[in-house]
């Protein structure tokens, strides 16, 4: 089977770009790409493109890639559009590494773009709202803040204003794990202070400001235990990864020093399963199969990119992952094991936290900052001796668990 490589990356700067529009976001992205691959996009073969909300904000539901990459004047080759939750980006990756292995083709584009800030602030928060079963959105409801009981919530400590139904889905998930292993706000909040603090170094970074921990317990809230620095952002941004087998690698004469080998790709859907089974969580089975389809184990990987849509889906992922026992990821956040200079960095660029998060753009902004990172050329971010890089991108809700997970393993 052919041996699949990254050999170019793109993405934005995250933010609020309401002067940009999707076609040239996703310009942006994929010219950055070609450009870092040193292929010209006659030379792709295949897209594959990753969108969640176009649909719902602007109303355009179909062919959402095609016209995106016609407009840059991409066309004649086969494009798929992806609608995977906030995993729609990581599920173009895998789609594009499966065409390669298939034979289909040499060179793939996976790229996602998402243009999700708006005046209409009803219009952007409710994006979310059908990423879990709407024909149950009460009951579930119901069903998650039960898992948060005994758990008191202070007076003043829910935002007055909008924010995504999902913080609640955090919220609920964070109360259990304090009810369960004693999880502290205040770890939330380390994990929070050290995404923010990578940020600064992240010229890509929606956010830039480093916070101490006191800060972030002292800034507004959301939904308890969170508050906002320990919540992502509403996000507008692409990224863009170009992919090739092997025989393309030398039949184009391409840089091999800089081209990473993808080790493994899984994608997984949830199950049905007890909120005590940790181990059976969705994240934890795909993190095993990855890990024995790439021949290595959770100590071997030098750098971690995962889903914190809030911190506290970070102190989740890292459990899930095998970084430390369950229960247990607050505490090395805490101690410093997940920081720069840490055990296991987690979260360089930032994180969704303070990178953002324009959700079907997530997953590729991950490869494209392991890609950065397994190259030696993220600067002051930069994991010494990057050899094994994994990304962790989650998305939706069905009972107590992401819906989809997606997990990546990338090597020199």
């Amino acid at each position: 089977m052919n041996d699949i490589y990254v050999i170019g990356v793109g993405m934005t700067p995250f933010g609020r770009h309401l002067d940009l529009d999707m076609k040239a976001l996703t310009r942006q992205a994929v010219e950055a790409a070609i450009a870092d691959a040193g292929v010209q996009k006659e030379q792709l073969e295949a897209a594959f493109f990753g969108n969640t909300s176009q649909g719902h904000m602007e109303g355009q539901h179909m062919i959402r890639g095609q016209i995106a990459l016609r407009a840059m004047g991409i066309g004649r080759i086969p494009v798929v559009n992806i609608e995977n939750a906030c995993a729609s980006g990581s599920s173009a990756f895998a789609l594009a590494c499966s065409h390669l292995k298939s034979g289909a083709g040499d060179v793939a584009l996976a790229v996602g773009t998402e243009k999700m800030f708006s005046t209409d602030k009803a219009r952007m928060f409710s994006v979310f709202d059908s990423a879990w079963d709407i024909s149950r959105a009460h009951e579930i409801r119901d069903s998650l803040m039960r898992l948060g009981r005994d758990v008191t919530v202070p007076e003043g400590t829910t935002s007055p204003k909008p924010y995504s139904v999902f913080m609640d889905v955090y919220a609920a998930f964070a109360r259990s794990h304090m009810r369960t292993f004693g999880t502290t706000q205040r770890q939330l909040a380390a994990v929070a202070a050290k995404n923010h603090a990578h940020s600064v170094h992240n010229p890509l970074s929606q956010y830039r400001v480093a916070y101490t921990i006191d800060e972030i317990l002292a800034a507004p809230p959301i939904t308890y235990p969170l508050t906002l620095p320990m919540c992502s952002p509403i996000s507008d941004g692409a990224a863009a990864a170009i992919l090739c087998t092997g025989e393309a690698l030398k039949r184009l004469n391409l840089d091999a020093r800089r081209a990473i080998r993808v080790l493994a790709t899984v994608v997984q859907s949830g199950s049905d399963r007890e909120e005590s089974d940790y181990r059976s969580h969705c994240t934890a089975l795909a993190a095993k199969k990855a890990y024995d389809l790439a021949g290595v184990g959770a100590a071997d990987i030098s750098v971690a990119e995962v889903h914190d849509a809030t911190a506290m889906g970070e102190i989740i992922q890292s459990e899930n992952l095998g970084f430390c026992e369950f229960g247990m990821g607050g505490v090395i956040a805490e101690r410093g094991d997940t920081s720069l200079g840490g055990r296991i960095p987690i979260n360089p660029s930032g994180g969704l936290e303070s990178k953002g998060h324009p959700v079907g753009a997530t997953g590729l902004a991950q490869i494209h900052e392991l890609v950065t990172q397994l190259r030696g050329e993220a600067g002051k971010r930069q994991v010494e001796g990057a050899r094994l890089a994994l990304a962790e991108n989650g998305g939706g809700l069905e009972g107590i668990e992401e819906a989809v997970a997606c997990i990546t393993i990338l090597g020199r």
